[in-house]
């Protein structure tokens, strides 16, 4: 997958940001992206294939599979990181308007286009609220669907058409947890930042 239309865009909205939304730009760029691209896209690049139950029923892997990893986590986390950069384009669009406006007028309609004032402060606080709710949204979601933030090592799987009860491994546990924290981490880490420059720019 091609992440350079995400790149782009955290540094078209870099520009119109104050500082505390600098940073948040930073920290999904560097320790969420680049990590995603780097090292964890890999780690779950064939988990359906290094998935193993101890018998060798047709079908029996898959169906679990299924019902452990209803949907892929590294998908999942690929998801996450579009949908909460996805209100930023709001703040893009409407500097764009604004720009436009004026070279349609051909005058001076605004000091400064890419200014937080008026119109687009509201459109810069809406982005924050719906980034803000959709990390939420996605770690509630991530807690619901795996039973918590972590990867055990041995799941019992009984559904049809598995013949009884049996033991089914996930390959590199360990490692696969390790980056799961890290995600929820880096995900309460931009949910502070937005909720404080929220803070900082109603009550400035």
């Amino acid at each position: 997958m091609s992440w350079a239309f995400l790149r782009d865009l955290l540094s078209g909205v870099n520009k119109y940001s104050t500082g505390i939304g600098r940073i948040w730009v930073a920290v999904v760029f560097m320790f969420r992206l680049l990590v995603y691209v780097a090292a964890a896209e890999n780690i779950w690049k064939h988990e359906h294939d290094e998935f193993e139950c101890n018998i060798k029923q047709p079908g029996c892997e898959n169906v679990c599979f299924d019902h452990f990893f209803p949907v892929s986590q590294i998908r999942l986390w690929a998801l996450q990181l579009i949908m909460v950069s996805t209100p930023s384009l709001l703040v893009v669009f409407h500097v764009a308007y604004r720009e436009n406006r004026e070279k349609h007028h051909n005058q001076k309609l605004y000091r400064n286009p890419g200014k937080i004032d008026g119109g687009l402060l509201c459109t810069y606080l809406i982005s924050l609220i719906l980034k803000t709710g959709l990390e939420i949204v996605f770690l509630v979601l991530f807690y619901k669907l795996y039973n918590g933030f972590k990867i055990p090592r041995l799941v019992k799987c009984d559904i049809k058409p598995c013949p009884n009860t049996v033991d089914c491994y996930i390959s590199k546990p360990t490692e696969k947890m390790i980056f799961l924290y890290f995600l929820v981490a880096t995900s309460c880490l931009c949910i502070v930042l937005n909720l404080s420059e929220l803070s900082y720019l109603i009550f400035k």
